[in-house]
């Protein structure tokens, strides 16, 4: 196992992992951020180099502070060969199996690995999957016109939203995950319609892996086009920074995919995969 610090191998790492689109997309956000000022304190762990099988980013072992977030305590992975990923999580430090962390990546051999792994570690695993989507280029998404009322305005969040945003996410309500979407408003671009009193309506975030996350629309202003325009905002914005402008979205989650489509969102053939790891010794006291 090698952690890689050198600069120019970790760009060399960034061009290398686009060949292997779109099952790499996550990994390759992170370290394009990693590479671009690191700014959530990412790490690149790899079996060998340059003839990697498996890398995954983590944390910085220093910054992995609470052993209870797993959503700071997130990972990315990419495997050419699963064994090598396997070895890789069972026979090294790659991941610390005493604390609760996610997994995210989009191999089918993730979720494989995790629940075999994971039980002689004495250690929990929730699996969710969801569809991948990416615009590919910026020239396809939609000239997006939308006469709002003149009380609102298109921004960016502020840190003080993010309470707003906890309530709302469906994996948050909790001191831990409000904190998470603090850090990540404060690192990443993000897009939202406030009203005249700077109230937030509707929002779009990106999160560590340079992906777009938590859109939400406040159920009293949708279908007045503000998740449109911010998501399509966001986008262009990603393609701008030159990060590849991807999300995923639940396979029943009907009128986001109907949004994703009218934006000319291309839904890719691998699915998405997020993966949480919860010791047992924290199963009975855990308010993740």
């Amino acid at each position: 196992m090698l952690v890689l610090k050198c600069s120019m191998k970790l760009q060399m790492l960034e061009k290398m992992l686009r060949w292997s689109f779109p099952e790499s997309l996550k990994v390759y956000g992170a370290v394009m951020n990693i590479n671009r000022g690191n700014p959530f304190r990412k790490e690149v762990v790899v079996d060998s180099w340059p003839d990697f099988k498996a890398v995954i980013t983590r944390l910085q072992r220093e910054n992995a502070m609470d052993d209870r977030d797993h959503y700071t305590n997130a990972h990315a992975v990419f495997y050419k060969d699963l064994q090598a990923y396997q070895e890789l999580l069972e026979n090294t430090n790659a991941v610390n199996w005493g604390q609760s962390f996610q997994i995210q990546g989009l191999q089918d051999g993730i979720c494989e690995i995790s629940r075999m792994v994971a039980l002689s570690k004495q250690v929990d695993v929730k699996i969710s999957s969801f569809q991948m989507v990416i615009f590919s280029e910026p020239n396809t998404l939609p000239d997006v016109r939308l006469q709002m009322d003149p009380k609102v305005t298109l921004t960016y969040l502020d840190i003080s939203h993010a309470s707003l945003l906890s309530k709302t996410w469906s994996r948050g309500g909790n001191p831990r995950s409000e904190k998470y979407l603090a850090n990540l408003i404060s690192c990443f671009p993000s897009v939202c319609v406030l009203d005249d009193k700077g109230y937030p309506l509707s929002w779009s975030l990106t999160d560590q892996f340079a992906t777009m996350v938590h859109s939400y629309t406040l159920p009293e202003h949708r279908r007045k086009g503000y998740s449109r325009l911010v998501a399509t905002t966001l986008a262009k914005k990603l393609h701008s920074c030159g990060f590849p402008a991807q999300g995923n979205v639940l396979e029943t989650n009907m009128p986001s995919i109907t949004l994703l489509r009218s934006m000319n969102a291309q839904f890719l053939p691998c699915s998405f995969f997020r993966v949480i790891h919860t010791p047992f010794q924290f199963l009975a006291k855990s308010h993740l």
